[in-house]
C-alpha cells in the first residue's frame, strides 16, 4: 500500500492512499458472497442466484459493501504506516474504487500539533492571596439571617422588601387574557413585570390598580417580545419581612452551635476553605497562561469547535433546568460560535500544553488514585464502586477522569515551581 502525507497549513495533513488491486479484488469477492446470500431474484431462492445474475442485478449493492468493508480498513492501515492519530473524522476525496483496480483516496485529517517545549518551571506570576475579613463573615451571617426570615401581615402600604399576596389579570395585545389568584413576590426583587414592581410600592391589601406594560425585546419567550398590554393587579395581602435576631439562640437554631461566637468561628472557617480553593485554582491559572505566553502552537480546529459545541449543550441545559424549551429559543449559531472560540481554543490550548508537559515529565495517576476518586462518587452517588467503574467504563469517563488526575499533578508540579511574587 502507498501512503503519501503532506502538510497542508497548521495541524491539517493530506494522506494520499493507494491500496493494491489484488486487496482490492478480495474484497470484491467477499462482497459478492455477503450480497449473493441476501439476493432474491423471481425463480431463484434466496441465496441461489448465480454470481452472473448478482453482477448484473445487484452491481450496486456489491459496491457499497466493498466501499463499506475495504475503505476503513484501508484508511486505519495508512494511518498506522503513517502514524498519525487524528482528532476528528476524515474528510475522503476523489475516492477511486472499481473491480480490479487499484483504491485510492485522498483523506484530509487534523492531527494534535507538536509542541516543542521550552522552559516551564520557575515562571514568574504575580498573586497575592487576599485574606477572608470581617464584613464578609459579617455578610454570610447576614445571608443565613435571611433563610430563617419570616413574614408577618401588616395593614400599612407596600414597600421595597415586603411579600405581596396578589390576584391579576394580564390582558396582552393579540392575546387572550390570563389571570392568577394568590401570586406571591417580594417587591423589588425583579421577578415581575418593572412595572408592576414599581406600581404595587404604596398600595394596600384590597386595593386594585391598572397599569400599562411592554415586554421586553429579549424576553425569553419569543412570541412576547416586545409586545404591550396591560395588568390589573390586586393586592390580597402585604406581609413584612422580620429577620431573626443574631444572637445565641440563631446560632443554636441552625445547627449545633453553643453560641453565636461558635457559628461566627465556623463560618469564617468555611470561608476560608472556600477562599484557599479559589485562590489555588487562580494562581494556577496564572501559571498556565504564563507558560501559554512562551508556547505557541496552532490547535486543530476541530478540537476547538467540540469545545464550543460543548459549551453551546451546557448552555441549552442550562435553559432546560429553568424551565425554557432551548429549541423555541432564535440562537445566531454563527455570532455564538464567535463569541465563544477565543475561550475555547484557549481551553484546548490549556489541554494540549498540560498533556505535552504530563508526557515529559512522566506524570500519570496511579491506581490507588483512580480508586480514591471512585471512592467518592461511589459514596456521592450511593452506588457500589464497581458498578461506578463499569458504568464509567462504558461511557469512556474513566479515561476523562484519569485525565483529570493526570492534569491535577502537572498543575500541582508547576505551581510548585513557579516564582510567585505578592
Amino acid at each position: 500500500m502507498r501512503v503519501e502525507v503532506e502538510t497542508i497549513e497548521g495541524c491539517k495533513r493530506r494522506l494520499a492512499v493507494e491500496a493494491p488491486a489484488d486487496v482490492v479484488q478480495k474484497e470484491w469477492e467477499r462482497a459478492y458472497v455477503r450480497v449473493q446470500k441476501q439476493a432474491r431474484l423471481p425463480g431463484f431462492r434466496k441465496g441461489y442466484v448465480p454470481r452472473s445474475l448478482v453482477k448484473l442485478h445487484f452491481a450496486d449493492d456489491v459496491r457499497r459493501e466493498v466501499a463499506e468493508h475495504l475503505i476503513p480498513d484501508v484508511y486505519r492501515q495508512a494511518l498506522s504506516e503513517a502514524h498519525l492519530d487524528p482528532v476528528n473524522e476524515p474528510d475522503l476525496q476523489n475516492v477511486k474504487l472499481e473491480e480490479g483496480a487499484p483504491l485510492s483516496f485522498v483523506a484530509v485529517v487534523e492531527v494534535k500539533p507538536s509542541i516543542a517545549l521550552g522552559e516551564y518551571k520557575g515562571v514568574e506570576v504575580q498573586h497575592a492571596a487576599k485574606a477572608v475579613d470581617d464584613e464578609e463573615v459579617a455578610a454570610a451571617l447576614e445571608g443565613m439571617r435571611e433563610e430563617q426570615a419570616q413574614f408577618r401581615a401588616v395593614e400599612r402600604p407596600a414597600g421595597p422588601g415586603d411579600l405581596l399576596v396578589v390576584d391579576y389579570t394580564l390582558a396582552v395585545e393579540g392575546r387572550d387574557p390570563t389571570s392568577q389568584t394568590g401570586y406571591q413576590f417580594i417587591v423589588g426583587d425583579k421577578t415581575v413585570l418593572p412595572e408592576i414592581d414599581a406600581a404595587v410600592v404604596g398600595m394596600r391589601a384590597g386595593e386594585t390598580h391598572s397599569v400599562p406594560f411592554r415586554f421586553a425585546d429579549d424576553h425569553r419567550r419569543e412570541e412576547l417580545r416586545g409586545r404591550g398590554g396591560s395588568a390589573a393587579v390586586k393586592v390580597v395581602e402585604v406581609k413584612e419581612k422580620l429577620l431573626p435576631a443574631l444572637d445565641d439562640e440563631f446560632a443554636k437554631s441552625v445547627g449545633e452551635f453553643a453560641s453565636l461566637a461558635a457559628l461566627r468561628a465556623e463560618v469564617r472557617k468555611q470561608l476560608e476553605a472556600r477562599r484557599a480553593e479559589n485562590e489555588r485554582r487562580a494562581l494556577q491559572e496564572k501559571v498556565v497562561d504564563a507558560i501559554l505566553d512562551v508556547h505557541p502552537f496552532t490547535v486543530p480546529d476541530a478540537m476547538v469547535m467540540r469545545h464550543v459545541a460543548h459549551q453551546i449543550e451546557q448552555a441549552r441545559e442550562g435553559m432546560r433546568a429553568q424551565g425554557v424549551d432551548p429549541d423555541r429559543v432564535p440562537w445566531d449559531y454563527g455570532k455564538l460560535i464567535t463569541e465563544l472560540r477565543p475561550v475555547a481554543e484557549k481551553g484546548v490550548r490549556r489541554a494540549l500544553l498540560l498533556e505535552a508537559i504530563a508526557e515529559r515529565e512522566a506524570v500519570a495517576p496511579t491506581d490507588a488514585d483512580v480508586d480514591a476518586e471512585l471512592e467518592k462518587i461511589a459514596q456521592a452517588s450511593r452506588r457500589p464502586v464497581p458498578a461506578v467503574r463499569r458504568m464509567m467504563e462504558k461511557n469512556g469517563d474513566l479515561e476523562a477522569l484519569r485525565r483529570g488526575l493526570r492534569d491535577r499533578r502537572t498543575l500541582e508540579l508547576l505551581v510548585g515551581h513557579a516564582q510567585v511574587r505578592a
